[in-house]
């Protein structure tokens, strides 16, 4: 069985969103049936209406930043009640038998369900994100929001949080470590909070934006780069032990990799369109640095950063929206328009 909510889509790669109706599935004996309140607005989410992934299916529903309240559960659910705020990031399900799932790495998982783009077996059809009024789970998936934690503020942090978090956490940025942030959009402005929040002896924010690095300091920010002032970026160089790139424009790594220490890692969590220039070999050979990649992280550790920004209140910067006005937050977003997260106002809908 199945119930009709209400939810706002794209009807094609060229279409604005607007309301629709869609289907959501009854609530099985694992699940839980969540009232959505809040929704977050990812670039990610324009990709995948765009088809810029070339992933789409139609209609489009986005979002994988979701907080709400859960309204119903199954009846072999012991981890949730009716009445709590929960949140739901970028996964639905995963095998849970696989070397990742039991070391609580869904996010690797090659069998794992995406919030949207997915694949609903129980329906037979594409997943459907959270611009939504409801959508149901299984109970794995649905985080717990601590108390403390504005909702609307929360509900970045099950994407954007969770992308920087994870990364910062893996390489062990805290006291003793040097951490670049390189962009101060939607993820940089939460990559700098959590590093400060983590301990790290320096944070610094690269940017392109001079007036963006007096708005890194109050997040917590120590000190700013020009990106494009090349004396700047020669006094940077071998300074940092970390870097977490959240651009998600092509743009040349090779000018980051040289304000890497010898053994400094840089690490890309922006997904770009197209590729980026990558380092000359010799210059990662000489001083022995790594490019890597980070995804989100599992559930386990989606947990743990929810819990960490309740005890150090971290949150994200947020605008709140009504979902009428989503069209125009997706203009401002490829325009930098926003400090530094879109929330929809599901009650709008």
């Amino acid at each position: 069985m199945t119930t009709i909510v209400k939810a706002f889509a794209a009807q094609s790669a060229d279409a604005p969103l607007g309301p629709d109706s869609i289907e959501r599935r009854d609530v099985g004996p694992n699940d839980v049936g969540i009232d959505i309140l809040f929704c977050g607005i990812c670039h990610s989410d324009l990709h995948f209406v765009r088809n810029e992934w070339h992933n789409a299916a139609y209609p489009a529903v986005p979002g994988h930043e979701i907080v709400g309240r859960i309204r119903e559960v199954g009846a072999n659910v012991t981890s949730h009640k009716v009445g709590d705020m929960v949140g739901v990031g970028c996964l639905v399900d995963s095998c849970r038998e696989c070397h990742d799932c039991k070391e609580d790495l869904e996010q690797f998982c090659s069998k794992s369900v995406g919030t949207y783009a997915g694949f609903d077996k129980v329906l037979n059809r594409p997943t459907y994100g959270g611009y939504s009024k409801q959508i149901v789970v299984d109970s794995h998936f649905a985080l717990r929001i601590p108390e403390g934690l504005d909702p609307a503020a929360a509900a970045p942090l099950l994407c954007a949080g969770i992308t920087t978090y994870s990364p910062l956490r893996h390489w062990k940025a805290g006291p003793g470590k040097k951490v670049g942030v390189v962009g101060l959009g939607g993820l940089g402005h939460m990559a700098v909070k959590f590093a400060a929040a983590l301990g790290a002896d320096e944070v610094v924010l690269f940017t392109t934006t001079p007036s963006k690095i007096e708005d890194a300091k109050t997040l917590g920010a120590s000190s700013g780069v020009v990106s494009s002032d090349k004396a700047q970026m020669r006094a940077a160089a071998n300074s940092l032990d970390l870097i977490i790139n959240t651009v998600a424009a092509s743009h040349d790594l090779g000018e980051y990799n040289k304000c890497l220490k010898r053994d400094g890692v840089m690490v890309l969590v922006g997904a770009p369109e197209h590729q980026h220039t990558w380092p000359n070999v010799f210059n990662i050979l000489m001083k022995r640095t790594s490019i890597a990649g980070s995804p989100i992280g599992g559930i386990a550790e989606t947990q743990e950063m929810l819990d960490f920004c309740a005890a150090h209140n971290v949150a994200s910067e947020i605008e709140l929206i009504p979902v009428s006005k989503v069209n125009e937050a997706y203009d401002r977003i490829l325009k930098s328009d926003v400090r530094y997260r879109f929330v929809i106002d599901m009650s709008t809908l």
